[in-house]
């Protein structure tokens, strides 16, 4: 970022990486939110967590210290649900079972109406060869196959784990189709959070750890970004980060950057 970018007037938070990670929460990372509602700024936890549930999710920011005020939460799983919602649609889900209770009743077998559309999220295990060629078969017949966030790969136990994104692509090239994708980086999502704050999208500040999903994403949409080398954060992702983009140690450096 430079001395030419427009003050924010709303901040966009990834949680896992940014907020919070597998040894808890990021030093600083409470001041540093704090700082920013005590200066008028807009609050939204993002993320494209698909293996929780979003009242689960809550409460674990405000234990953290972290309060969460209505409609500042915004999940990638609550953005699918309402793309369903308005279109009517009859998922056939692949997602995790802390999120499938959000879905069973789009889900529900009607008058012998089977499902019209595939939702792919995390579903760790249920990913398997069986159920993905029941979700190759609707979509051959052409059912939309909608994806609940597009992360190459998340990190948990230590370990690297492949995340909703390459399942999404298998199933797009098998099917010779292209996803709507609800969660980051997809046009689609920041539009949406952007529309829920009532702000130009240039107004807005996303700070994340993936410098795909949150930063370059959130450029490509028009909004500020900022990549923190916490999290998933990798060397290499230097290399990576579009022009304009910021970078920090972590969230407690952002006070700095933006010279508070």
């Amino acid at each position: 970022m430079d001395g030419k970018a427009t003050p924010p007037a709303a901040l966009l938070l990834d949680l896992n990486g940014v907020l919070f990670d597998e040894q808890g929460v990021v030093s600083g990372a409470v001041d540093s939110v704090r700082e920013a509602r005590g200066r008028g700024l807009a609050i939204r936890y993002v993320t494209n967590t698909a293996t929780r549930h979003h009242d689960s999710l809550r409460q674990e920011l405000e234990a953290m210290g972290f309060p969460v005020q209505p409609g500042e939460l915004f999940t990638a799983p609550l953005a699918a649900l309402g793309w369903l919602e308005r279109r009517q649609r009859r998922p056939f889900c692949l997602v995790h079972d802390a999120i499938a209770p959000l879905f069973l009743e789009l889900s529900a077998v009607e008058g012998g109406d089977g499902p019209d559309c595939v939702l792919l999220g995390d579903a760790r295990d249920q990913l398997s060869y069986a159920n993905l060629n029941c979700a190759l078969e609707l979509l051959l017949d052409g059912a939309p196959l909608i994806g609940i966030g597009m992360n190459r790969r998340f990190r948990e136990g230590g370990h690297w784990l492949l995340d909703a994104g390459a399942f999404i692509r298998a199933l797009e090239y098998g099917a010779n189709c292209s996803a709507t994708v609800m969660g980051k980086p997809s046009p689609a999502f920041y539009r949406e959070l952007v529309d829920s704050l009532g702000l130009q999208p240039g107004q807005c500040l996303m700070v994340g750890d993936d410098v795909e999903a949150d930063v370059a994403g959130a450029m490509a949409c028009g909004l500020q970004a900022v990549l923190t080398q916490t999290g998933k954060y990798r060397p290499d992702d230097r290399e990576l980060l579009p022009p304009g983009a910021g970078l920090i140690p972590s969230l407690a450096g952002l006070g700095e950057l933006l010279g508070w």
